[in-house]
């Protein structure tokens, strides 16, 4: 490895100026490391800390039962597929985690993608591909949607966060009735407010308009629901939208992304979702650990009561510490600070009495909404937490948050 600066292409000069620009602005990133497997106590940058920003939601990122399936998997199958699934990529782990997690999902079929990113690219761009269709999307939807949806040949609109009435105007709207197909996106959990969408509503009001709904479920499935099945299954809508979407990186602990709908549709974004088409499958390895941890789901309910018991009980206790953790129900909780400076600072500050929690900034939440972002995970202890809290109160007391 060449020594720092020793390059000097006068070609790429401009990158320097702008790593300034974001440093001058705060937005500059340079992430801390793991060096120890994701638990809910790991070691970061060399320090033993109580991990708070995980999405290891159910603790399994290391569970013996999930390696097993993953090492099983490489003696039988090797390392990867080395080719895409319309080649000779598809396994028949692949096969099997699809027909498993249409199942999960009480769906008719399901697709995996290379990663929950790359599954709201595929479904946005495959579906909205001419003009005359119509994507209308939450304000507030995950950056891999509106990517999604800027890929997309069709014209967007943006809906205020979970107004139905403003989202009904959109449908009636000139533009809405006139399109040829109207699809409504939405996140199912809000990655950044951990509230939940109001998805009764926004599937009531779409059907009377003859739009379809595609909802991400990235930090719901496995999470909310029964056994985890999602926003779906939390408001008793099965067979009623459309397409689930998700991640299988965060409860799964592992990476990937899937769709869950029709089979019809399962088999047209098979032929021409160019993420499907032009990237490899997932190694055998994760297929193998992702079915390993819905067997847990399925069969032992454990998970998800100490998940939801330690999300009630750091809330309540962050609560009565004085801060303000916003409009979450879920187990992201938002600590708001509403200042960059503050933020990273907080954030410092515990990591040195031995708690990470990461601080957030523009552009990933609006100005004047800086915070840090908890997540707790079924592998916390009620000691783990109460450290946590007692760190925040004393970090935030010293700097002037609370």
């Amino acid at each position: 490895m060449l020594k720092e600066g020793t390059m000097g292409f006068e070609t790429l000069k401009f990158a320097g100026e702008e790593v300034a620009a974001l440093k001058k602005e705060n937005r500059f990133l340079r992430p801390r490391v793991l060096e120890s497997a994701q638990e809910p106590v790991s070691v970061i940058d060399g320090k033993k800390v109580v991990n708070l920003t995980s999405n290891n939601y159910l603790a399994l990122a290391n569970d013996p039962k999930v390696k097993k399936a993953a090492i099983e998997a490489i003696e039988k199958y090797g390392v990867g597929s080395a080719a895409v699934r319309t080649i000779i990529g598809t396994m028949s782990l692949h096969k099997e985690l699809e027909e498993k997690f249409a199942a999960f999902k009480h769906a008719e079929a399901s697709i995996l993608f290379q990663s929950g990113f790359t599954s709201n690219v595929a479904v946005c761009q495959s579906l909205m591909s001419t003009d005359q269709d119509l994507l209308i999307s939450d304000e507030l939807n995950h950056a891999s949607i509106i990517d999604g949806a800027r890929l997309a040949r069709s014209p967007r609109k943006i809906y205020r966060h979970k107004d139905v009435k403003h989202l009904t105007e959109i449908l009636e709207s000139p533009e809405a009735r006139k399109a040829r197909r109207k699809m409504v996106v939405t996140d199912g959990v809000f990655s950044m407010d951990g509230d939940v969408a109001n998805l009764d509503e926004i599937v009531d009001v779409c059907h009377r308009y003859g739009a379809f709904v595609m909802v991400d479920d990235a930090h719901a499935s496995g999470v909310i629901g029964k056994e985890g099945r999602g926003t779906v299954s939390h408001f008793g809508l099965d067979g009623k939208v459309e397409i689930q979407i998700g991640t299988l990186s965060k409860a799964f602990a592992a990476v990937g992304g899937y769709a869950a709908t029709t089979r019809d549709l399962r088999d047209y974004l098979g032929s021409v979702a160019r993420p499907f088409l032009f990237s490899s499958s997932q190694p055998p390895s994760v297929a193998a650990s992702c079915l390993a941890v819905l067997d847990i789901l399925l069969s032992d309910p454990s998970y998800l009561k100490r998940l939801w018991d330690n999300t009630a009980f750091f809330k309540e206790e962050m609560k009565k510490a004085g801060f303000d953790t916003g409009e979450s129900v879920t187990p992201i909780t938002p600590v708001m600070i509403g200042d960059m400076d503050k933020a990273k600072a907080l954030s410092a500050r515990l990591f040195d009495e031995g708690v990470f929690a990461l601080p957030l900034g523009f552009p990933t939440v609006p100005k004047g909404k800086e915070r840090l972002r908890t997540i707790v995970t079924a592998g916390h202890t009620v000691k783990d937490l109460e450290f946590a809290v007692e760190k925040f109160r004393k970090c935030g007391k010293e700097l002037g948050v609370i």
